[in-house]
């Protein structure tokens, strides 16, 4: 098969004068066989293997029924020719056609096809250059499907179009279901100069004796190759005025972009955020037109929530892949240092309890995170939600949802590469998959705690409620900030009831407060949520409420690391909780700090939605809503002795 060979020059004269070679042209010597003529063809179709038929589509299929030795190139008129190349092992004269008398299904050039041992080449000849749609179609005719050693044969092997490899290990047989049918693969291929090569070729793999020896390599039943392009017929403009159309309207199109940009139409008022231009993406990336299509052009319908970047949207793929897409609001407390910072920490992130990032949007003024959709929304509208939204939430799954939260933690703060605190662990920021697993979310008021350092003095950024004392009074954080927050979502869990909404009397300010008087008077159980009834272990309930108020200690060096709290929550060392005991002429840092901070919340910040009167902590029917807040700097430099309460606390 010369047509593998790669010559260039003048073809000497003296294999021209060779009375054996006549029979090849010398085009067919020459780099991808160069029409000799101006090419004017733009369509072809050829019965592999067989006589000339025509389609039920009324296209005529030319005949192809050389069936010369192991090395051959056949051309006809130079509008199409093939190559065979290789010797059948094992019967070196099998034939290179098959044909078949049985019943095929569909058209029928099924019913024969061209074969080669090795590789078999198909090429079009002096095409019109542009765009073609390639159609290859394949019937198996040469095995049987009757359950007999006929049918134990498998042929594979590869296709490639232009160079370019389309099929691997190709199995006619899969790909039709079944020996004796039909299949057809279509491709979109271009023509830059006037040859088309399609190459059939076989790499070893299948069978070779099955039902004889010699019975394997490409087979192919029928080639149609139809342009993707309007054919000139010569009635209509000639090429140099279209040519020249299309050169001016380009021009014109350019010096409209270049006025649109400097007149600040286009893009010239957006400046991309630097810090998104040196950001360097860890994760995939989505477009805004896929997006767009995921979610219904962010449909009202598709809202599922309201999370610290703006509202939340369930969206459907292509692929039929179900995603959550979090928008950034322009009127967002958290901004484009906030979205920058969860993109470059959750996609170095992956644990069970850490909700999964697929990827983002960064295009034009959108930013986007496209989350996994866990299907049970947020845990603080399947404990405190209305009624419709509200779950049943036996005991073995609270403790379930509880020690996924802990060791997610754990490995935020003591197993991942970087040392994450969170800052704001509360129950929106725990989502629920299908089969209940906590999922912690929202990383984007997470701040990284380098080794190096014990604390971070930072702008003070959560939720009132959740907040432990040290870092809203003083800014003062680590991760036992984290730590905090955790035992009062712990005891949210168990008690089935909101720390910030529930008062069970006037003088409590918070269901921890309410906690710590219950444990003063040895009345723990009765946190315990009355939904359960008796359907609980009281051990278990105990340990787990012990855990909570010893994670919501006022002195931050008292309270456990997570994963000890993880060891606590799976007995494997005991608890030990201590007793805290209120006095009226001195109360709790904790409401100190609560006080503090709510006062400089109604100087420094709006804690309310933009469209409404209310707080926005109260909305709790969305999957990631937001009650988090910011306040200013804190520049004062810390010490950890000044962390402590101003008084000791009385510990038992």
């Amino acid at each position: 098969d010369l047509s593998f060979n790669r010559l260039t020059g003048q073809i000497p004269g003296t294999l021209e004068d060779l009375a054996n070679l006549n029979f090849l042209a010398p085009w067919c010597l020459r780099k991808d066989l160069p029409c000799p003529r101006n090419p004017d063809h733009h369509s072809l179709f050829i019965n592999c293997g067989g006589e000339a038929t025509t389609s039920v589509d009324g296209d005529y299929y030319e005949e192809d029924l050389s069936n010369s030795g192991p090395s051959t190139f056949f051309s006809s008129a130079n509008k199409w020719a093939y190559s065979s190349t290789g010797v059948y092992l094992g019967n070196e004269g099998a034939p290179y056609t098959a044909r078949t008398s049985l019943a095929v299904n569909g058209s029928e050039f099924y019913k024969t096809a061209r074969i080669a041992p090795q590789s078999l080449k198909y090429y079009g000849l002096c095409l019109r250059q542009g765009n073609y749609k390639v159609q290859l179609h394949f019937a198996e005719i040469m095995f049987s499907d009757n359950q007999t050693f006929d049918s134990l044969g498998r042929r594979l092997f590869d296709v490639s179009i232009q160079g370019q490899v389309v099929l691997e290990d190709f199995n006619i047989v899969e790909e039709a279901g079944g020996v004796g049918k039909g299949t057809t693969r279509e491709f979109n291929v271009d023509v830059n100069g006037s040859t088309l090569e399609i190459h059939l070729f076989w790499r070893g793999k299948g069978t070779a004796a099955i039902p004889n020896r010699g019975v394997y390599g490409p087979l192919i039943s029928a080639i149609t190759v139809t342009p993707n392009f309007k054919v000139d017929t010569g009635n209509g403009l000639s090429a140099g005025a279209i040519a020249g159309i299309v050169i001016g309207s380009c021009v014109i199109i350019v010096l409209l972009l270049i006025i649109l940009r400097l007149t600040g139409y286009l893009g010239g008022k957006d400046k991309e955020n630097s810090e998104l231009q040196g950001l360097e993406l860890q994760t995939g990336y989505f477009s805004l037109r896929q997006i767009k299509a995921a979610t219904n052009n962010f449909d009202s319908a598709n809202k599922i929530g309201e999370g610290g970047f703006g509202p939340v949207y369930k969206g459907v793929l292509s692929d039929g892949m179900v995603i959550a897409v979090k928008q950034l609001s322009s009127k967002s407390k958290q901004g484009n240092r906030e979205f920058v910072n969860e993109i470059g920490m959750i996609s170095a992130l992956q644990h069970p309890n850490l909700v999964k990032l697929y990827g983002c949007c960064i295009e034009g003024n959108q930013l986007l995170l496209i989350y996994e959709y866990l299907e049970n929304n947020s845990l603080a509208r399947a404990l405190f939600g209305r009624d419709e939204h509200r779950l049943t939430l036996d005991w073995s799954t609270r403790k379930k949802i509880c020690l996924g939260i802990a060791r997610g933690l754990a490995y935020l703060h003591e197993e991942s590469r970087l040392k994450i605190v969170h800052r704001d662990i509360k129950a929106t920021n725990v989502l629920l998959d299908k089969d209940l697993n906590a999922k912690i979310s929202d990383f984007g008021l997470a701040k990284l705690d380098e080794e190096e350092n014990t604390h971070i003095s930072t702008r003070i950024a959560g939720t009132i409620g959740y907040m432990a004392p040290e870092y809203a009074m003083r800014g003062y954080l680590t991760d036992k900030a984290d730590v905090y927050s955790f035992g009062v979502v712990l005891l949210e869990i168990v008690s089935g009831k909101s720390n910030t909404n529930y008062r069970p009397k006037e003088e409590f300010v918070y269901l921890l407060d309410w906690a710590y008087v219950q444990q003063e008077q040895g009345n723990l159980l009765e946190l315990v949520d009355p939904s359960l009834g008796s359907k609980y272990s009281n051990e278990e309930a105990l340990r787990l409420l012990n855990i909570a108020l010893l994670c919501t200690n006022p002195s931050p060096t008292l309270r456990p690391s997570m994963s000890s709290v993880v060891s606590m929550m799976e007995g494997k060392i005991p608890v030990q909780a201590p007793l805290i005991k209120r006095k009226d002429a001195d109360r709790d840092a904790r409401f100190r700090a609560f006080e503090m901070l709510s006062h400089d919340s109604q100087m420094n910040v709006s804690i309310h939605s933009h469209d409404s009167q209310g707080p926005r902590s109260t909305s709790i029917d969305g999957s990631w809503i937001d009650s988090s807040i910011s306040l200013p700097d804190e520049t004062q430099p810390h010490s950890s002795s000044r962390m402590l309460p101003e008084k000791p606390l009385e510990n038992n």
